[in-house]
């Protein structure tokens, strides 16, 4: 049964949103807490489209029957650009969605949207990061239009314009928390197609893994995007996956994160203002991660939401929760990103 956004049954002012990237990730993330699972099929329609990740239509039925039998939620991200020649696939996916009885479906396409919502009307939706909706105004015109439910904001907004766009929509707003950091207001960036030729908004995956390399060399482990030099790591340096925008470049004779460093996301001391805002979920980022950082972070934001709904006022950040984060950020560095910034 599929329930209208006000009728939706939730206790919790605040859901945790969780990423699964297979049917084991998912278990282990209901079992550790997490309000709500996304994950996405094995093609194109989704924007973590790598090998090895993601699920086939059985192993969705048996992660909703696992979910829902604990009265945890199972979003579907959808959450790429159908093309002309291949939109069949993309209705597809949206009436499979339907039929499986997921309890949410995360859009970024205006046309997907509005198939949809007209052929399935009683099929909660959410607009995705990758619908690029960063004021008030664009939330609603995808609520008044389509009738989305939910909004994933893109890391770019400071705390204080996502806190005026909460009291100007009556579409729930959920945010990340933690996990890695987006140069661009997501659904915007073509820094990958640029490279290779492939869109994350259009084939499913930034820096599609046919086009990495890793090669060893007398200058360190280099590693290469479509023939492109991203990075060159000493022997002792922790290499990333390699993404255009998270590269070091030489820049009038510096060889140095010319865009952005690799650090993550990590929103933990926020939490209390989150809630007091209006948030209504917070999502950690991670598809694409192991079982093992599924497990260990959704463990400790449960710990600190649960906390911090017991007592706001004396809420304080542990510091083993900060500790285990810590171990899981890239390049063993975090940050608050975006919503920190005291002058906005």
């Amino acid at each position: 049964m599929h329930f209208p956004k006000d009728a939706q049954p939730d206790p919790s002012p605040i859901e945790l949103v969780c990423p699964a990237g297979n049917l084991p990730a998912l278990k282990i993330a209901v079992d550790n807490g997490a309000d709500c699972v996304y994950l996405g099929f094995r093609d194109a329609t989704n924007a973590r489209n790598f090998s090895g990740l993601n699920f086939t239509r059985e192993a969705i039925e048996t992660g909703i029957r696992y979910a829902h039998a604990l009265k945890r939620k199972v979003f579907l991200a959808l959450n790429t650009y159908p093309q002309p020649d291949s939109i069949a696939n993309w209705h597809s996916a949206v009436d499979a969605a339907a039929d499986l009885g997921v309890d949410a479906v995360i859009l970024a396409d205006p046309g997907l949207m509005r198939y949809a919502s007209r052929h399935h009307p009683g099929l909660r939706l959410h607009l995705s990061v990758q619908g690029s909706a960063t004021n008030h105004q664009a939330v609603n015109f995808y609520h008044e239009q389509f009738g989305i439910a939910r909004a994933v904001l893109p890391r770019v907004l400071s705390l204080s314009q996502v806190e005026q766009l909460i009291g100007e929509t009556p579409v729930e707003i959920e945010v990340f928390g933690f996990g890695s950091l987006c140069v661009m207001a997501e659904g915007r960036c073509a820094l990958s197609s640029y490279v290779t030729g492939e869109s994350p908004n259009l084939n499913g995956v930034c820096s599609p893994a046919k086009a990495v390399r890793w090669l060893q060399t007398a200058a360190g482990l280099e590693s290469r995007l479509n023939g492109l030099l991203i990075d060159r790591y000493d022997v002792n340096e922790k290499s990333g996956y390699p993404t255009l925008c998270k590269g070091r470049f030489v820049v009038e004779g510096e060889a140095y994160y010319a865009i952005e460093e690799p650090t993550s996301l990590n929103t933990l001391e926020l939490l209390p203002k989150l809630i007091e805002m209006g948030v209504r979920a917070v999502k950690i980022e991670g598809r694409q991660r192991s079982s093992a950082y599924v497990e260990q972070v959704t463990r400790v934001w449960r710990e600190a939401i649960d906390q911090c709904l017991r007592d706001p006022l004396r809420f304080r950040v542990q510091p083993d929760w900060q500790t285990d984060l810590s171990r899981l950020s890239e390049g063993h560095q975090q940050t608050l990103g975006a919503l920190h910034r005291p002058w906005k």
